[in-house]
């Protein structure tokens, strides 16, 4: 593949719901142009952009692909990118490196939860669009329809770029509004528009002309005169409205029948913004802000969009070169990690493949293989002009599983695989549960969480087993109380001997306090770091259903020691007795995680997810409507949200999202304590038996 200027250059996220056409629509692209002797097909598991293993059995993409298209002299890396929900953040990385998007939606199912999401986030990233309208050539498809709802969610200002030449069956082509012409299957022929179209597309001509005008001053000054404008002065003018967000045209297509693809590759060459037009980014330099712009006279500035780990390939490293020029024989500074990588190649991917280059220039896409400390979110530099590029704001990974390893070979290898997994996914997160004694890793939904997992057993060979997590309930105690032990043992030669009295009470501020009260040396001071130790260790274990001990202050007032028996492990052994008793004694709670939830739903979803919200035990904190979307945020037990994830989905058809965070701790009501405590027992009991 021949080097390309970044003006020459295409950089397009294809985004969608699922299912709504996107990777046959490359296979298309690259049958159409010559790249491929023939379409692919999802089912086969033969298509380009669908290359993992675990993508073929599911017949979904779950990750990003670049799929670049070589059309005109012009270089369109097209991101072809997942539409399911639970793999977001590789939709949302593909749009972070993105200088427009196709929104693309069904000509029969229309504008769905998976659209709504893509496009918000287009939004969010302030990025140019197109919205094709796809599969035109479906039984059932309704072009006006599927437009309809896309009208009725967004308020952008549509204008139709094409119109379409038939419809279901009988879907023969599509109706160009810039040539006026008629283009018949692929498009690379023109003709005279059907009589029976002719009057529609001169009126929707004399909108997109409109629509043109506004992009220039001195274009509208020609229209409102009454001079004609030429093909390219209107497609200067709609790039110019593209490029601000004014309009977003609208076009149709049936990818899988290869129908429409001329026009709609050559609307993306000459309507689409290169990377040159993309608006300047804000770097942070050695002491300021530095606004990049892309410009192959600029500083070194690449940021790692995804990185990918395989047995067999190595370590593949995904970049865009937001400024300066990248040579395949260049050393790079990671300012990220502050450490220096070697090159060993330069590529262009193509799918699973990839093409060796000497030089890449700004705006463009490009691999790196066998980088050993970069990640995903990264930037590479000059390290005589360090940067360092934002990284997108991706969505808390909020459900849950507990990791164990499927064998003891595995249970070694469970830390460094889960953060190899964590740094090529930003969606994904995992840490260790202090008061549970469990590993946690946290995604966006089941299918995430077991794409991960079985990623973890065919790619990095470890083998992980999940489970649902326990909830981190600590124990507390609600007044004062005081106990003594007393450690005796004698079994010939040296004895123990250890006595301690000690008085509990509630700690308002803080988990733990240890005091010392002993006045005229009952106890020597050497002991108390022993019974200091015996009472934490308590603490671990709990007395009611073996979770943390917290919030408690403890004073040891009294206690015995003998001149000859006494040892450090003999106090260790009275002070964790002597603690137990009066734990015991204390009348001892559970304390359950309460989180803070905010809850974002369709208005129409607001009855159903208060409803719902009164079985989980939750106290609603306020409720706010905007735009015809609920805010409900409430105080809600950890407990009664780790499948809300699932039950959110499933109450609103995917289109609510909820964001949480640990607000406090609260005595779990006395109806649910005695659930708790026998489901811990009976997990005790289980594992003392296997």
């Amino acid at each position: 593949m021949k080097e390309y200027s970044s003006k020459n250059i295409r950089n397009v996220a294809l985004v969608s719901h699922s299912s709504a056409g996107k990777t046959i629509l490359t296979e298309a692209f690259l049958h159409f142009t010559g790249a491929t002797t023939r379409m692919g097909k999802i089912t086969d598991g033969n298509t380009v952009a669908d290359f993992d293993e675990e993508e073929i059995r599911r017949e979904i993409s779950l990750y990003t692909s670049v799929i670049p298209v070589e059309y005109k002299d012009v270089k369109i890396n097209f991101l072809d990118t997942p539409g399911y929900t639970d793999f977001i953040g590789e939709m949302i990385s593909a749009i972070g490196v993105a200088d427009s998007a196709i929104i693309v939606v069904d000509a029969v199912s229309g504008f769905e939860v998976g659209t709504e999401i893509a496009w918000n986030y287009c939004d969010k990233f302030s990025l140019p669009r197109f919205l094709l309208i796809n599969k035109m050539n479906r039984d059932h498809a309704d072009y006006q329809k599927a437009l309809t709802s896309v009208q009725d969610f967004s308020e952008s200002r549509f204008i139709p770029l094409q119109l379409p030449w038939g419809e279901k069956t009988n879907f023969k082509g599509v109706i160009d509004l810039l040539t006026m012409k008629a283009y018949a299957g692929d498009g690379k022929n023109a003709e005279d528009i059907p009589a029976e179209l002719k009057n529609a597309a001169e009126t929707a001509r004399i909108a997109l002309v409109e629509a043109a005008a506004e992009g220039d001053d001195a274009l509208l000054e020609k229209y409102l005169e009454g001079v004609e404008l030429s093909t390219e002065e209107i497609a200067t003018g709609l790039a110019s409205v593209i490029l601000n967000g004014t309009f977003v045209p609208i076009l149709v297509a049936a990818g899988g029948a290869e129908i429409g693809i001329a026009r709609l590759l050559y609307a993306i060459k000459n309507l689409l913004p290169s990377p040159e037009d993309a608006k300047p980014i804000k770097a942070q330099g050695k002491s300021d802000e530095e606004i990049l712009k892309v410009d192959d006279t600029g500083p070194l500035a690449m940021y790692v969009w995804k990185t990918t780990a395989d047995p067999f390939v190595g370590k593949q490293t995904f970049f865009k070169i937001f400024s300066g020029v990248l040579n395949a024989d260049m050393r790079i500074w990671n300012q990220s990690k502050e450490t220096e990588e070697r090159m060993s190649g330069l590529f262009v991917p193509s799918g699973k493949s990839t093409t060796p280059i000497k030089t890449m220039h700004s705006g463009d896409i490009g691999v790196v293989p066998k980088f050993s400390d970069t990640a995903t979110g990264n930037t590479l530099c000059d390290k005589a002009h360090p940067l360092e590029l934002p990284i997108p704001e991706y969505p808390n990974s909020l459900y849950r599983v507990s990791i164990e390893p499927k064998t003891q070979a595995d249970s070694t290898k469970i830390s460094p695989t889960l953060t190899r997994l964590c740094e090529e996914d930003m969606t994904l997160s995992w840490h260790q549960e202090t008061s549970t004694r469990q590993t946690i890793l946290q995604g966006m939904g089941g299918q995430h969480i077991d794409v991960a997992i079985r990623r973890a057993d065919t790619k990095l060979q470890v083998g992980l087993n999940t489970a649902r997590p326990r909830v981190p309930y600590h124990e507390t105690i609600t007044k004062k109380s005081e106990a003594k032990h007393r450690h005796k043992k004698q079994s010939g030669g040296s004895g123990q001997f250890g006595e301690v009295s000690l008085r509990i009470a509630p700690l308002k501020e803080g988990d733990f306090e240890f005091k010392n009260a002993i006045f005229g040396g009952a106890i020597s001071s050497s002991y108390m770091p022993a019974i200091e130790k015996g009472i934490r260790n308590v603490m671990k274990e709990g007395v009611i259903a073996g979770y943390t001990v917290t919030g408690i202050s403890v004073e040891v007032f009294d206690g015995k020691e003998h001149p000859v028996d006494s040892k450090p492990i003999a106090f260790e052994m009275a002070g964790r007795e002597a603690f137990k008793k009066a734990l015991k004694n204390a009348s001892p709670v559970l304390l359950e995680p309460i989180m803070k939830v905010t809850i974002i739903v369709p208005e129409e979803n607001m009855g159903d997810i208060l409803g719902d919200m009164n079985t989980r035990r939750a106290r609603v904190q306020g409720m706010d409507n905007n735009k015809g979307h609920s805010t409900v945020t409430a105080n809600v037990p950890l407990a009664e949200m780790l499948r809300y994830t699932t039950d959110l989905r499933s109450i609103t058809g995917g289109r609510g999202v909820f964001d949480m965070e640990e607000s406090h701790y609260e005595v779990v009501p006395t109806h649910v304590t005695q659930g708790i405590i026998d489901a811990r027992e009976k997990e005790l009991a289980d594992k003392k038996e296997s």
